[in-house]
């Protein structure tokens, strides 16, 4: 028989990676001037190197998935966390563009799992009512890293620099992976997978299935994009756009995560219970993400008179990101819920590096081809940015009738 571990350990252990990861993810969106000065890189440049963190994040999914199906959460992140740590340590001491990227990288490989490995240990141990409210929680712990990354980080500025800041993540991201060996059991010998052959087949089934790509182009290119805004190009969107200084958007950053984290916290408080009214996972993505893609018009639209009210909306409708693994995983095993997850979170990663990297890529061409101001080029960016969220919805919406009432437990090979 199997002993089900108490959640709370397990939270605050895999929660304190997480923000971590997520504050890796945005420190850049603030540091982004300093990084501009110390290299003297334009746009371009900046969305490559800032993306390289996704790059290699996306690039460990696959075989991250089948390394928590085979070894566990336990086995695998304190591993990939020291990997970050040593990514960290090595974007304090570089000094080109070239050394920058290649340290951001270890990073995103570093922290690819820190949502991952938890919804393998949610998976495995508890009931799939309970799933949806537990990965709300985790999701909190997100939240808390995104607000660290936002006006603190600004106000640590004043401090340290940025290369001081790394050091502090860099010892913080060793202690985090000491206390998920401390703290976080093994899991059950069941749930393990039987060999490398027979995983790859699950893999290849996951891909295969039609709920997989009726759920993928939402979770992917919406949560990517606002993943790709939040983590750099919301600050430069609202100084040259809007015209504030670096202070005041950070400060509209440091509402976004605020009302991302109340996000978060409704779906850990009310997730479970709304589903015994028939209110679940797929509802509740779909309405936040309408909302969201609703908020991203009048952004660039610039229709609503408080861009602070227009910035926490958007980031509200995100807060169902998370969500998106849990309708994926309604039609798949426990033993398969790493590989369905980071199936998923691959496509996610890939579409935030594409966006991060191409909004760069649009507003330089903008301003050659059309000899038009910044300002006008990352609206023209964001425009195409909101014609993929508003097509991938509709995409979602189209598949309900056929995915949205049944969610068979698929077979996967284990």
């Amino acid at each position: 028989m199997v002993t089900v571990p108490r959640f709370l350990p397990l939270y605050f252990s895999f929660a304190a990676a997480y923000v971590l990861s997520y504050t890796y993810r945005t420190a850049n969106a603030v540091i982004s001037p300093e990084l501009s000065a110390s290299l003297g890189i334009g746009a371009s440049s900046l969305g490559l190197l800032t993306s390289a963190y996704f790059v290699a994040f996306a690039a460990m999914q696959i075989p991250a998935g089948m390394l928590l199906d085979r070894y566990g959460p336990r086995r695998v992140e304190p591993i990939l966390l020291t990997v970050a740590g040593c990514g960290a340590l090595a974007f304090a001491a570089s000094d080109d563009l070239a050394g920058l990227a290649i340290a951001r990288a270890l990073i995103g490989a570093g922290v690819s799992v820190c949502l991952m490995a938890p919804l393998k240990a949610i998976a495995t141990w508890y009931s799939a009512e309970r799933q949806a409210s537990l990965a709300g929680w985790m999701m909190v712990a997100g939240g808390i890293g995104a607000l660290l990354s936002t006006a603190p980080l600004a106000a640590a500025l004043t401090l340290l620099s940025w290369r001081g800041i790394f050091v502090v993540l860099a010892v913080a991201t060793f202690a985090s992976a000491l206390c998920i060996v401390w703290v976080v059991p093994d899991t059950p010998p069941h749930s393990h997978a039987a060999g490398w052959k027979d995983q790859w087949a699950g893999v290849k089934k996951v891909f295969g299935s039609a709920r997989f790509w009726w759920v993928a182009p939402l979770g992917a290119i919406a949560t990517g994009s606002f993943m790709a805004v939040l983590g750099l190009w919301s600050v430069p969107w609202l100084m040259e756009v809007n015209g504030y200084s670096r202070t005041v958007a950070a400060d509209h950053l440091l509402v976004v995560g605020i009302v991302i984290l109340g996000g978060y916290l409704g779906l850990g408080f009310f997730a479970t219970t709304l589903r015994r009214y028939g209110i679940g996972a797929r509802h509740l993505l779909a309405a936040g993400f309408g909302l969201h893609i609703l908020m991203l018009a009048l952004i660039v639209m610039q229709a609503l008179p408080s861009t602070y009210v227009a910035w926490a909306l958007y980031g509200l409708g995100s807060a169902v990101n998370v969500l998106g693994f849990t309708v994926i995983g309604e039609g798949f095993p426990p033993e398969a819920a790493a590989r369905a997850n980071t199936a998923l979170n691959l496509l996610l990663f890939t579409s935030s590096f594409a966006t991060q990297w191409g909004i760069g890529v649009v507003v330089d061409a903008a301003r050659t081809a059309f000899g038009i101001d910044v300002a006008g080029a990352l609206r023209l960016a964001f425009a195409l940015m909101l014609a993929a969220d508003a097509l991938v919805l509709a995409w979602f919406a189209l598949g309900w009738r056929r995915h949205a009432l049944v969610a068979p437990r698929a077979r996967i090979v284990a």
